[in-house]
């Protein structure tokens, strides 16, 4: 599978999950993808929850791994400078 075809499954798989975030009144930016990892941003309530760590790695980790076997984790940026944002692919 090419990276575009990983990219449109993870976001497809994100927007499956989406909901849930809303429902709780967060929510996550995908922000691209680079080398098997996929980087999102958690937003609303999701960036301060104490369970953010399980909610990304445990839940949406573990989803897109499951789903598609390209993705070798995922990682929450919360800078908006952070240099890893010029190399990935969207």
């Amino acid at each position: 599978m090419n990276n575009a075809e990983i990219i449109n499954q993870v976001e497809t798989i994100l927007d499956k999950i989406r909901p849930y975030l809303n429902s709780e009144g967060g929510d996550l930016e995908f922000l691209g993808y680079k080398d098997g990892v996929v980087y999102v941003k958690m937003l609303g309530a999701c960036a301060d929850c104490g369970m953010m760590d399980a909610t990304l790695y445990e839940g949406i980790q573990e989803m897109l791994m499951e789903e598609i076997p390209e993705v070798t984790g995922v990682r929450n940026i919360l800078d908006d400078n952070n240099p890893i944002l010029e190399e990935l692919e969207r």
